[in-house]
């Protein structure tokens, strides 16, 4: 089975769209919320089959864990009501993708993050996707989008949030939303800015002390992290920290969002396999064909293949991996067997 850990409604209805845009324009007016517009059944199965389904099918692939669309979280924007709001009809959203799709797509969420906010509603919202079956959530370490105001993942601030998510098995992906901030481009600079700073500040700390069960997907080929191994492997000797695979690599892990052989290659020959989680982020930040191989850049279950790796460790890429870091997928998936 092959599991794809990072998927994304970036095909969502029009009308869903539309009505954050709508709920933003009326809280800067003072004026209430408007209805969420009825979405049939049919606007969804449309949107899903002929996107991220066909590729999914065409590509070989089984099941994708699929949450809101990353870069219109929108965490910057509005308050924390309308985080609230616009949170919530979105993770329903993508709950009757799952319903309707069941065999092809589990749920992950977004969260109610707000800049200078507690994470109460965070915590809220955990424990009511969890009753709804989701299997995991997205987690922003920057919700002002790219200011990087909030305090660093290791800080007691994000611990209530922690707590929660040990209690309901939910392992987070951390992913950034949309920038604000002209210096960072949204998906070539600020989401793998935040994955490598996500990695350096778990260094810094000793977060897994407090929390041994948490478990954290750092997405898009762990940013820069492989690249510069030794350099984060001296850093945290010069930090008085232990060696990386003790400190950190037991709770964390990185997925294959990475689109080029060479740079899956780097990453399979620095990272054990046992952290690698499959992933493509399809109908992402990439969409468009390779001209030097014909293929589309994010079809990275090539690279997964083409890669020097024994059936054993492919798959565990492709499947044991991700249900040993979602629990609640793997006992759904144990239920459906």
């Amino acid at each position: 089975m092959i599991i794809d850990c990072h998927g994304h409604y970036t095909t969502a209805p029009s009308a869903h769209t539309a009505w954050r845009e709508q709920q933003l324009q009326a809280r800067e007016a003072g004026r209430p919320e408007p209805a969420y517009p009825d979405i049939a059944d049919t606007d969804v199965r449309k949107s899903i089959e002929g996107n991220q389904l066909r590729l999914m099918l065409e590509r070989g692939g089984d099941l994708t864990l699929f949450s809101p669309r990353a870069s219109t979280m929108g965490h910057h924007l509005g308050d924390l009501q309308a985080s609230i709001s616009w949170t919530q009809v979105s993770n329903d959203l993508v709950a009757r993708v799952a319903m309707l799709f069941p065999e092809h797509f589990a749920c992950v969420a977004q969260l109610p993050q707000s800049p200078g906010q507690t994470v109460d509603a965070c915590v809220a919202e955990v424990r009511r996707v969890a009753e709804l079956g989701f299997v995991g959530v997205n987690l922003n370490p920057d919700p002002s989008g790219g200011h990087w105001s909030a305090p660093p993942l290791t800080d007691r601030y994000w611990y209530p949030l922690y707590e929660a998510l040990c209690e309901e098995q939910f392992p987070a992906m951390v992913h950034v939303s949309a920038s604000q901030n002209p210096a960072f481009h949204a998906t070539g600079a600020h989401y793998l800015n935040a994955d490598t700073t996500a990695f350096m500040q778990l260094v810094q700390g000793n977060l897994f002390a407090d929390f041994p069960q948490l478990r954290l997907v750092i997405p898009h080929g762990g940013g820069a992290v492989p690249y510069h191994w030794g350099r984060y492997r001296g850093l945290a000797d010069m930090l008085g920290r232990p060696d990386l695979n003790e400190h950190v690599m037991n709770n964390v892990f990185f997925d294959t969002c990475v689109y080029h052989q060479p740079g899956i290659d780097l990453l399979l020959n620095v990272i054990d396999p046992t952290n690698i989680l499959f992933g493509s982020e399809m109908v992402g930040a990439v969409r468009g064909i390779d001209p030097a191989t014909g293929h589309y850049f994010d079809d990275t279950k090539r690279y997964v293949e083409a890669a020097a790796l024994s059936d054993q460790e492919r798959r565990a890429i492709y499947s044991d991996n991700v249900r040993r870091v979602y629990p609640r997928l793997d006992q759904m998936l144990a239920a459906r067997s």
